[in-house]
């Protein structure tokens, strides 16, 4: 007797064979790194246009998060403002500030920092021209002394899920974060492909990144939402619609972990 696979493995399974023999040249890990064909379809967003018009296929997302000393958040604050508004706004340095949050519901005096680069290129030239700065260096005295642990990874964007554009739109900002089974990442494209449309009825994602060095199987979501009530509301709708319940059956058989964190921009955060 033929072995049984469970429903959503098997559709992977066919997913994976239409990519390898659908996509030439690119394969499976074209369709992971860049969106599956039928993401970029559905986005009306071809290889080239992406490149063309919002190039997020070639960008590159550093996540960074800080956990300060609770005696220090203050002045945290402070010194952030002046780093992170100093970086972005020199054209020299070559990387672009997402956004900055600070954590309100989950790791108490944390703060998360998105910074945007030009591939892997852009971001070993930044390195390499902050390295003697007198920015870094501002880093290393200012900052650093107020951390009790920090913790950085680059990701890129799924291309059905791309980030936010600069606004103030106000309200909180809900960070989920996912840890994925080993190899299981073109499941969770797929069916988060199909699942999203559920969601977009009611709320506009703010991103969402999936890790390449660092901690590697991690998903990371942003969702903005007016207040927590209406993000209750929000979630309580999806459920209304056809397609999400399954998304959250398959996709959760995926993960090994999961969180949740609530945050607040920071003011001077291009996501707020």
């Amino acid at each position: 007797m033929p072995p049984r696979f469970p429903a959503h493995r098997a559709l992977a399974l066919a997913v994976a064979r239409q990519y390898t023999t659908a996509a030439p040249g690119g394969g499976i890990i074209s369709s992971i790194l860049h969106g599956s064909p039928e993401a970029k379809k559905e986005g009306d967003v071809t290889t080239a246009q992406h490149s063309k018009a919002v190039g997020r296929n070639k960008y590159i997302h550093e996540l960074q998060t800080h956990h300060v000393i609770p005696s220090k958040v203050d002045e945290y604050k402070k010194a952030a403002a002046d780093y992170y508004t100093a970086l972005a706004s020199d054209p020299s340095n070559h990387v672009k500030l997402t956004g900055s949050w600070e954590t309100i519901i989950g790791r108490q005096d944390s703060f998360f920092h998105i910074l945007e680069y030009d591939g892997f290129a852009g971001y070993d030239a930044t390195t390499a021209h902050l390295q003697n700065s007198e920015l870094r260096a501002n880093f290393n005295s200012r900052i650093l002394p107020l951390l009790r642990h920090r913790t950085n990874e680059l990701s890129q964007e799924f291309a059905f899920f791309p980030s936010a554009t600069p606004h103030a739109t106000g309200g909180v900002f809900e960070r989920r974060r996912y840890a994925l089974k080993p190899g299981t990442l073109l499941e969770w494209e797929n069916l988060w492909r199909q699942g999203i449309e559920a969601r977009r009825k009611f709320i506009t994602p703010a991103g969402a990144y999936f890790s390449q060095v660092g901690e590697l199987h991690k998903v990371t979501h942003l969702w903005q939402h007016p207040s927590l009530e209406q993000r209750k509301t929000t979630r309580e709708k999806a459920w209304t619609v056809d397609g999400w319940a399954e998304t959250v059956s398959q996709t959760v058989k995926l993960c090994d972990s999961m969180e949740a964190s609530i945050m607040e921009p920071l003011p001077y955060s291009p996501l707020k």
